[in-house]
């Protein structure tokens, strides 16, 4: 796999310890094999004071944002843009009728397929895999997948922004935009630009430029980004706020006022019934 590939075993790495806590947050038995042993490599050599709780959290937020979105809104199509190591298809409680598109480069969907090639698939729902580069023209190979543009469809990006330049965040969040039908819902999280910049993630933002993996993209302001792109936000918590604490962030939460301080957001928006 690419390098960048490699960070989706990282945070599969990190899922399986949150899976084999007595207090566990949520369940993920594939976690452990499609980590690998390099995922546990690397989760020992990215880490960070908060990366094991803040990946927790992550989790579990969109996991009952994702639930919220195909249970209460009834949206049948789901796209995990940069899908990497996620196992939600296995592990989630879908209803009858959905199908799950998992977009991403080939090389990883084929480490993927192998590591899971002795997992059943479950009843009632459907996984297409899409090979695909997201910094190209990648929604005819979705269409041709039969994904359909004039249904809703739950977009789910997850650990991919801060890996973009921003022109490339801005053309794919607005790519979602105009290819979503009314009632679409776009989850996903993103990191501040302080967060870049701050000397105590130096060591940190070093490994992951050393192995080819540099992250580029940050914002102060995550609503302005998603309303500039057409989309109307419905909520971003920050890791410790009400709605994406569970228990599990250790620090205080500086106020979005404060200057050039390091943040990571997690955010729900929607294409509403009229066009923006």
């Amino acid at each position: 796999m690419e390098a960048v590939s490699r960070t989706a075993q990282w945070t599969a790495a990190a899922r399986a310890l949150e899976t084999e806590r007595e207090d566990r947050l949520f369940a993920d038995p594939y976690a452990r094999t499609v980590a690998d042993t390099i995922g546990f490599e690397l989760l020992e050599r990215y880490a960070g004071a908060g990366t094991v709780p803040f990946l927790a959290i992550r989790t579990t937020y969109l996991d009952r944002a994702i639930g919220h979105a195909v249970q209460e809104r009834g949206l049948r199509q789901v796209v995990f843009l940069a899908a990497g190591m996620d196992t939600r298809y296995y592990r989630l409680d879908w209803p009858d009728g959905v199908t799950v598109y998992e977009l991403d480069r080939p090389a990883l969907l084929d480490a993927k397929a192998e590591l899971l090639a002795d997992e059943p698939a479950p009843a009632g729902r459907e996984r297409r895999t899409v090979a695909v580069d997201l910094t190209q023209d990648w929604t005819g190979q979705l269409k041709d997948s039969g994904w359909r543009s004039e249904q809703p469809t739950l977009w789910i990006v997850e650990g991919l922004l801060f890996f973009l330049p921003e022109d490339a965040v801005r053309t794919l969040i607005t790519t979602l935009w105009q290819n979503s039908a009314p009632g679409s819902v776009f989850l996903g999280d993103v990191i501040s630009e302080a967060a870049l910049k701050n000397p105590l993630s130096r060591s940190f933002m070093r490994a992951l430029a050393e192995d080819g993996n540099p992250w580029l993209f940050g914002t102060e302001e995550p609503e302005l980004l998603l309303t500039s792109c057409g989309w109307t936000v419905r909520e971003v918590r920050q890791p410790g706020e009400e709605g994406a604490h569970f228990g599990r962030w250790p620090y205080p939460v500086a106020p979005r006022e404060a200057p050039r301080v390091p943040r990571s957001f997690l955010f729900t928006a929607v294409r509403d019934e009229v066009s923006a």
